[in-house]
């Protein structure tokens, strides 16, 4: 009875490219690069490795094909009523947002650099940059450190995640994290000990975007 039920399923809907791309990223979140192969992935679609083949060559494919998914809506926007800061800080909570949710994400595009998922945000942002007025030739330096920016620090911020065990109480964690920093040598750590109570209570969102804006105040200090 299974078996007819699951031949009814794979009638009702057939097995594409779209599904394929969708069961992967449901198989990263839920266990990872190191689980992604052909074999767990056919399982979860009840079929065989060889009908995945048909429609992905491979496992590189496959990979970028996912974080493509993931990707794209994260830096869809509508820039037609926002000014270019607006739709900037849109368009790097997206991908903050996506990568929060999907670590494996950040770095899959930092090893596709220049592919079409990279290549997507770098478009993205740079179009913003030059309806800010950036002259021509700093346009691709300030796209570039705005972009790395965003993904460096939405990875890192997903690392920072994946570091903490399931069910900590972020405040307590940070706090912890403050109480350490506090208590360094005061002569290799100053720094870091003069900022340590700037962790309690620290959202990551609003001191993401903080860093953007600073990034764009050098940037407005490139118009003519």
């Amino acid at each position: 009875m299974a078996s007819r039920t699951r031949r009814v399923e794979r009638r009702q809907e057939p097995l594409s490219r779209e599904r394929i791309v969708g069961a992967a990223v449901e198989l990263l979140d839920s266990v990872g690069e190191g689980g992604l192969t052909f074999r767990a992935l056919a399982e979860r679609l009840a079929t065989g490795p060889g009908a995945i083949y048909w429609h992905v060559a491979n496992r590189a494919e496959l990979l970028a094909a996912a974080t493509e998914a993931v990707v794209a809506p994260a830096i869809a926007l509508d820039a037609a009523d926002s000014t270019p800061r607006e739709a900037i800080h849109t368009l790097a909570l997206g991908l903050f947002d996506a990568i929060d949710v999907h670590p494996w994400v950040g770095k899959q595009l930092a090893r596709t650099s220049w592919q079409p998922p990279m290549l997507h945000v770098f478009e993205r942002i740079g179009r913003q940059v030059q309806a800010l007025g950036v002259p021509a030739a700093a346009q691709f330096t300030a796209a570039s450190a705005l972009m790395h920016y965003v993904l460096g620090v939405a990875g890192q911020n997903a690392v920072n995640v994946e570091s903490v065990e399931p069910g900590t109480d972020r405040a307590v964690f940070l706090d912890a994290v403050a109480t350490t920093w506090a208590g360094l040598d005061p002569e290799q750590y100053p720094f870091t000990r003069d900022v340590a109570g700037q962790l309690s209570g620290h959202d990551d969102r609003a001191e993401f975007l903080g860093g953007i804006d600073l990034i764009l105040a050098g940037i407005a200090a490139l118009r003519p």
